[in-house]
């Protein structure tokens, strides 16, 4: 006996609601230094189709490490941008949704530029996905978070701090990222799990809950166990 053409309906309606959230995200990126030595190197050594193509890539890829299946975990992201501009100062700067990367920067760059400024992009990309506690979070825990996608992703570059390196464990960047890695090796699914801790406010406390332990504490026997290298 055939079922109801109602109930196959619902049984539709409710795999749908079962499966994963589509993705919404629109990716955007403009080379408005094609008049610079920059942004014509751009134009020849990465281009905009590459450009798109990683934006997408590293967007999943985050989502994947920050564990936001559901389209409720995650920062509410329309349009991802990445803007290619003559500017001088930081290699890239990230303002809400849109990336600005130097096109300064990419003239100056030796070696592999394809690879460096897809290392780039899961820096800056990092932070218009991530959550930052509306503001309050540690400046170096938001850019330790962007590295450690750097890190994770094996992006990394020739210089990023080794295991036990750094002074503090907000100093940020490379040291904050590998102080992260300690920490979900003794806890998988740390990072994701502090990020969606950060999304509306900021405490040290959330190591307590997370870990067990005081950041203090953690941070101390990170050097510990890799020598208090500097």
């Amino acid at each position: 006996m055939k079922a109801p053409h109602y109930i196959l309906l619902l049984i539709v309606i409710q795999a749908f609601h079962h499966l994963p959230a589509i993705l919404a995200v629109k990716y955007e990126a403009l080379n408005d230094a094609k008049s610079y030595p920059g942004g014509q190197r751009f134009e020849k050594e990465i281009g905009i189709p590459y450009t798109l193509e990683i934006m997408k890539d590293i967007n999943y890829f985050i989502w994947d490490i920050f564990q936001q299946y559901d389209e409720s975990d995650r920062k509410p992201v329309e349009v991802a941008k990445v803007f290619i501009r003559e500017y001088d100062g930081a290699e890239a700067i990230t303002y809400g949704e849109m990336v600005n990367v130097s096109s300064l920067y990419l003239q100056g760059y030796q070696g592999n530029l394809k690879w460096e400024f897809t290392s780039l992009l899961h820096h800056e990309l990092t932070h218009v996905f991530q959550w930052n506690g509306e503001g309050k979070a540690p400046v170096g825990l938001v850019e330790g978070m962007a590295d450690y996608m750097i890190l994770i992703s094996n992006y990394y570059p020739k210089g990023f701090a080794s295991r036990g390196m750094g002074e503090r464990w907000d100093q940020g960047y490379d040291f904050t990222a590998r102080f992260l890695e300690y920490c979900e090796e003794l806890k998988s699914g740390f990072v994701a799990a502090l990020n969606k801790k950060i999304r509306y406010t900021w405490s040290e406390d959330f190591f307590v809950e997370l870990m067990g332990k005081p950041v203090s504490q953690l941070w101390t026997e990170y050097k510990a166990k890799y020598g208090n290298i500097n």
